[in-house]
């Protein structure tokens, strides 16, 4: 129902049941605003207000493991609890961890505590062994995580993820189908073979048992163990002070072994799901909203004032302001920019500016096409579009939220081997100038055989949303004025678009990176040769050396010298284009009070309170 249409009376009745209505055993009457509202049967929570907020994307997974955006991540910030997690100020506390881990002297091993009597949301006990289980869980080829190598800081975990089954791998179509070219063979050896009763196997019972002892090889050398309940121990490859940030990464957030192994589709359904969060998955209506309750079993409860949160999936940001606006909810991430330059000019107390480290960029597909030519093979053209976007008038025309104009990869909030601020010290390496850029651009297509023309069939694809549509938009008009190239947009599902771009199905791409850890590796290791978020599909050997020497060198200098050498190297190449260094900005109800905002994730709810 259009909100123009709502009665002054139903909209008093949105605003006191959307934020001041506590659960009796009764239902949630919130009214219906904008086609997408909870039902107006949603049980509410057990205790206390229940908040709602809007979550723009279907979530594609609940599952920690799984997970590969802020779509999911914001969810399970609230669901699930990491050996380490982010307190009201933002910083870096105990979670599940009794304590700071203790380190060797060498840096390599990381013992953590687990404290006592810590449950899951189904009251099974939470233990070290759950985390042994969970790491590994990533790390198994078979569970395909994009983020598994986020565990290659570990002894023997990118070993682990690396191992493939026997047989022939061909190279995949734009549908992510095997083509008749053979990329690789991954073949048995007899020695293979031994201690192994394969006596009448078929080749495949063969192939099968190989590979299942070729894992359960990779799997004991995994630097992952819990000596008991209470006590994991994590031996890295080489020293990386940044290790304990990504325990409080969503990826390696802990599930109950019991659950998963009994249930691969656990998390799924609520009524299967099991966290060990602040809140517990209570209803979950496919593109429609997710609800959460509190968990009565998390480390902090009693400091929990909310009964529950519920996030609508609201793709249409107008549509979520306008409920924000009329009370129903209590916040609204990423407004619409118009609307936030108002409030901003206007000085509404609504409005909070959060820091962010990441990146807003467009990736630019490099890799060779199947048929006819590419022209984002070629160095200078991409240069060329790169130089050709004015960056300072979409930060001050179109985003207006605090964003900076992009001055390379790495954002600003990361600091150096001397706490300098590291984008500071590797200073400006974007280059704006159109005259030079069409420069380029003619060279570029004289060196390919190609002319402007040629690129007018070119798309700019970006998932549904109203300020990535006025970027393209503007983006679409510079090159049109400064390159004479005039392209195509398209949109589509946030799911959609990731899923593409896994198999490099697009032209140019709207992408943006938020940094997991507090280390300039967070942005750098996304582009080495075949990593799994290297949508441009890049591929440089010197850079690949350079950020292999910064993950393995205990020098904190000769790490971050690697990496400022690898940034100038990227952005000289320029695989992506940067265009703004992100903030988050948010909305937040006068009358609701404690919600915080690290540097490293969205904003958290749990400690949310309804004055």
């Amino acid at each position: 129902m259009n909100k123009k249409l709502l009665s002054i009376a139903m909209l008093m009745l949105m605003l006191m049941l959307s934020l001041a209505l506590t659960a009796c055993g009764g239902g949630n009457k919130a009214a219906e605003n904008g086609g997408n509202a909870a039902s107006a049967e949603t049980e509410t929570a057990a205790e206390g207000v229940m908040l709602f907020a809007n979550n723009g994307s279907e979530p594609g997974t609940l599952d920690p493991a799984l997970a590969q955006g802020t779509h999911e991540s914001y969810l399970l910030n609230h669901m699930f609890t990491g050996l380490l997690r982010y307190d009201k100020e933002g910083n870096l506390v105990p979670g599940v961890a009794e304590d700071m881990p203790t380190v060797s002297e060498d840096g390599l091993t990381y013992t953590f505590k687990i404290k006592d009597g810590l449950k899951w949301s189904n009251d099974d006990p939470i233990t070290a062994k759950d985390f042994e289980f969970s790491w590994l869980r990533v790390l198994n080829p078979e569970t395909a995580s994009y983020y598994a190598y986020q565990l290659y800081y570990v002894k023997g975990g990118q070993a682990y993820n690396e191992v493939e089954r026997p047989g022939v791998y061909y190279v995949k179509d734009a549908d992510g189908n095997d083509t008749d070219e053979v990329d690789h063979e991954v073949t048995i050896t007899e020695a293979d073979k031994e201690g192994l009763d394969l006596e009448g196997k078929s080749e495949e019972e063969i192939a099968d048992a190989v590979y299942a002892s070729w894992l359960e090889k990779a799997r004991a050398n995994v630097g992952i163990k819990a000596e008991d309940d209470k006590t994991l121990v994590v031996t890295l490859e080489n020293p990386s002070p940044f290790f304990q940030d990504l325990t409080a990464f969503y990826t390696l957030y802990p599930v109950n072994q019991k659950v998963v192994e009994a249930n691969p589709d656990w998390a799924k359904d609520a009524s299967t799901h099991v966290s060990n969060g602040a809140f517990k998955l209570n209803k979950w209506e496919h593109n429609s909203y997710v609800e959460t309750v509190k968990n009565p079993n998390w480390i902090d409860a009693d400091e929990v004032k909310l009964g529950g949160i519920t996030w609508e999936i609201m793709e249409d940001i107008n549509t979520a302001y306008q409920n924000f606006d009329t009370g129903k909810y209590g916040i609204e991430v990423d407004p619409p920019t118009e609307v936030l330059a108002q409030l901003i000019e206007k000085q509404d107390p609504r409005v909070v500016i959060g820091e962010q480290v990441g990146n807003y960029y467009y990736s630019l597909n490099n890799l060779v096409a199947p048929e006819g030519v590419n022209p984002f093979t070629n160095a200078n053209i991409r240069k060329a579009f790169s130089m050709a976007l004015d960056r300072k008038s979409i930060v001050e025309n179109i985003t207006k939220g605090g964003q900076t104009a992009a001055e390379g990869l790495v954002p600003f909030g990361l600091l150096d081997e001397n706490g300098a601020e590291w984008r500071t010290t590797n200073g400006n390496l974007i280059k704006e100038d159109p005259v030079e850029a069409k420069k380029l651009l003619e060279q570029g297509l004289k060196e390919l055989g190609i002319t402007v023309e040629d690129l007018n069939d070119l798309v700019l694809l970006y998932n549904t949303s109203e300020s990535h549509k006025k970027i393209a938009q503007a983006v679409q008009q510079q090159w049109k004025v400064n390159l004479g190239v005039t392209i195509n947009l398209e949109n589509a599902d946030f799911n959609v678009k990731l899923a593409r771009e896994k198999v490099h199905d697009f032209d140019i791409s709207r992408g943006g990176w938020v940094g997991d850890y507090s280390d300039p590796m967070t942005m750098m290791d996304l582009f080495v040769t075949g990593g799994p978020y290297n949508d441009a599909g890049y591929s440089n050997p010197e850079y690949d050396k350079l950020i292999e020497t910064a993950k393995t060198s205990p020098d904190q200098k000769v790490r971050m010298d690697a990496m400022r050498q690898a940034e100038l190297i990227l952005m000289e190449d320029m695989p992506i284009i940067p265009v703004y260094f992100y903030t988050q900005p948010y909305l937040v109800q006068e009358n609701i009070k404690g919600i915080y905002k690290p540097l490293l994730q969205y904003p958290i709810l749990t400690y949310a309170e309804v004055q």
